[in-house]
């Protein structure tokens, strides 16, 4: 079996409006969500044996502090594809792993991490920022995923363990 957690990336900041989407970076909600999400994760037992992040910089952001925070000894990777993927790109990505590692965590994007939630485990899930997504595959090799294959065991959102550290906001479409 093949495990495969999910984070979208913590709360971006807006205030430079010259910036690139992709070059936005956390805001300070996101700065203080993502190591507390880390250090609940890693008191959970969840120790992923790779990590794939978007290279946008509020995703890298969020894997160096998940990293450190849940103190992770996988490497980070950062895949370009990541960035803006969508389910197929992301199930692709997942295709390609070494039949060796037993899980992966991969640090993306919405909608494609919703969508490929959907597209695992046929269970539509809401991923606010820093939220995070644990699926269980049936498989024995990372080539053999199939769509609908997967079990969705937990969706973990930051209001929920830290009610008051991620307030609902209308930003719930944005990347």
């Amino acid at each position: 079996m093949k495990t495969i957690y999910i984070i979208r990336h913590a709360k971006s900041s807006w205030d430079n409006p010259s910036l690139s989407d992709f070059d936005r970076p956390l805001n300070p909600r996101g700065l203080k969500t993502a190591p507390m999400m880390g250090t609940y994760l890693s008191q959970k037992g969840i120790n992923p044996d790779i990590i794939l992040s978007s290279p946008a910089l509020r995703a890298a952001e969020t894997a160096h502090l998940l990293k450190n925070a849940a103190s992770w000894q996988a490497e980070i990777s950062f895949d370009e594809r990541i960035y803006e993927a969508s389910p197929q790109t992301l199930h692709h990505i997942v295709k390609e792993l070494d039949g060796q590692i037993p899980s992966v965590l991969i640090i993306g994007h919405n909608p494609g991490i919703e969508s490929f939630i959907r597209l695992l485990t046929n269970r539509v899930e809401a991923m606010p920022t820093c939220s995070f997504a644990h699926i269980v595959c049936r498989e024995n090799l990372w080539s053999d995923v199939r769509p609908g294959d997967c079990d969705l065991v937990e969706i973990i959102r930051p209001k929920e363990i830290a009610p008051g550290i991620a307030p609902k906001s209308g930003a719930a479409g944005q990347k």
